[in-house]
């Protein structure tokens, strides 16, 4: 009976030893120590975070933003902290190509969740204009701003259009073409003011009705209606026996705008360069006693057109579930959350506990006091105080914190629409 509780105690002992040097090696591994210290602040972080929604983790704020890039037929979705569209291509080693066209450019700031990115591969185009053609690259979206990316020289009269190529070997190419039909340069003196104009007009009369110039019974061209026009031709519009005066001024460049399902809501991309344009307005001067007492505007002739600025607006909309449930929480309509999401992720990067200042990170407590002149929280509410009559909670609650912003957008802009349109055109509200 001694001998077994001897063998038993030796056992226990010998147990014991290769228990002491087995935590004595994991003890001196290099990766133990820094893997405790991980889980226990994950574990303090993550009683932060459930004190703060109440015991139910349903909110998260953005660490990294979740980018949709397609190119090259396949759609590559990653997390990201890189700052702008530019820095996360090259992150990816995705290269561009001349003529490659990304959407939204290359400067513009990743600050949304899902946020989607479309590169553009150039295709062959042959650019015609006369007799000569020049062969390049583009992936531009209409026929001018093809031309434009190239470099080549084109004005607002010019005709440029898309051939398509029906048999490459009829036509002895494979490369879209792109065929510019240059206008004519003309002199043309308005009632003593010279401009220059570029018209398709055959004849000085074709020239006059397409710029929509209406002779007066004391007006007269010279050299006549039927004369041909040719390249830097004089032309001169004259009146008699009354004063005129002319005042030539700019047109603004027109915008069009076009809904694009494959941009981020928020993002726009320009697809063709604007220009402004010229015109000519023609007054009559009414004189008393040989002064000019008033002015008669007689017609307006453009002498060069604008041509339009293209934009596409993005309206692709995917807002995580924790975002929506929160903005549902604060009584937030749901076709304003589009908006709300673009201006919190914009101000705050949806972080509750984030005051003015902080870059890059999402504090797990709320600061021990609100300067008033720094923001805070989810819509940086200047100072974070204000927030306080909408909730004992407003420190750290996210819906609590939105149910001020919204009265914030109501009362300042009218909706959240118009506090969106505002942040879009001056990055702050």
């Amino acid at each position: 009976m001694r001998r077994k509780i001897r063998q038993l105690e030796r056992g226990a002992r010998k147990h014991r030893l290769s228990t002491q040097r087995l935590v004595k090696r994991y003890r001196q591994h290099p990766v133990v120590i820094p893997l405790l210290t991980f889980i226990g602040l994950s574990i303090i972080g993550l009683g932060i975070f459930l004190s703060f929604n109440h015991g139910t983790p349903k909110f998260q704020p953005i660490s990294s933003y979740i980018v949709i890039v397609s190119h090259d037929h396949q759609q590559q979705t990653v997390p990201t902290n890189q700052p702008t569209v530019g820095a996360l291509l090259q992150k990816l080693h995705i290269t561009l190509s001349l003529g490659d066209v990304v959407e939204p450019s290359l400067t513009t700031p990743i600050t949304q969740d899902n946020f989607r990115i479309n590169v553009y591969r150039a295709v062959p185009v042959e650019i015609i204009e006369g007799d000569q053609t020049t062969f390049t690259f583009s992936a531009a979206s209409t026929p001018r701003a093809i031309v434009q990316q190239t470099g080549t020289p084109i004005y607002p009269a010019d005709g440029v259009s898309a051939v398509p190529v029906n048999n490459f070997v009829t036509q002895h190419t494979i490369a879209e073409q792109i065929v510019i039909v240059p206008a004519t340069p003309v002199n043309l003196n308005v009632y003593g003011t010279p401009t220059v104009t570029r018209t398709h007009a055959k004849t000085v009369g074709q020239l006059l009705s397409q710029n929509k110039i209406i002779l007066g019974k004391n007006d007269s061209v010279q050299p006549s209606i039927t004369t041909p026009i040719t390249p830097n031709i004089q032309i001169f519009l004259i009146q008699s026996g009354t004063k005129i005066s002319t005042v030539q001024q700019s047109i603004a460049i027109p915008v069009q705008t076009v809904f694009d399902n494959s941009l981020t809501f928020g993002t726009s991309a320009v697809r063709q360069q604007g220009s402004v344009g010229v015109e000519i307005l023609t007054y009559q001067d009414n004189l008393q006693n040989g002064i000019v007492v008033g002015q008669t505007l007689i017609q307006t002739i453009i002498t060069q057109p604008a041509v339009p600025e293209i934009i596409a607006e993005g309206q692709a909309v995917q807002i995580p579930a924790d975002k929506t449930a929160v903005m549902a929480q604060a009584g937030i309509s749901s076709s304003d959350y589009p908006y709300v999401n673009y201006i919190v992720s914009n101000e705050s990067g949806w972080c509750p506990t984030k005051l003015q200042g902080e870059i890059g990170y999402c504090p797990g407590y709320a600061p021990s006091s609100y300067p008033s002149d720094r923001g805070y929280g989810l819509g940086q509410a200047t100072p974070g105080t204000k927030m306080s009559s909408f909730g004992s909670d407003w420190q750290t609650n996210p819906s609590t914190q939105l149910r001020w912003a919204t009265s914030y957008a109501d009362g300042r802009y009218g909706s959240w629409e118009g506090a969106y349109n505002f942040w879009h055109a001056h990055h702050y509200w």
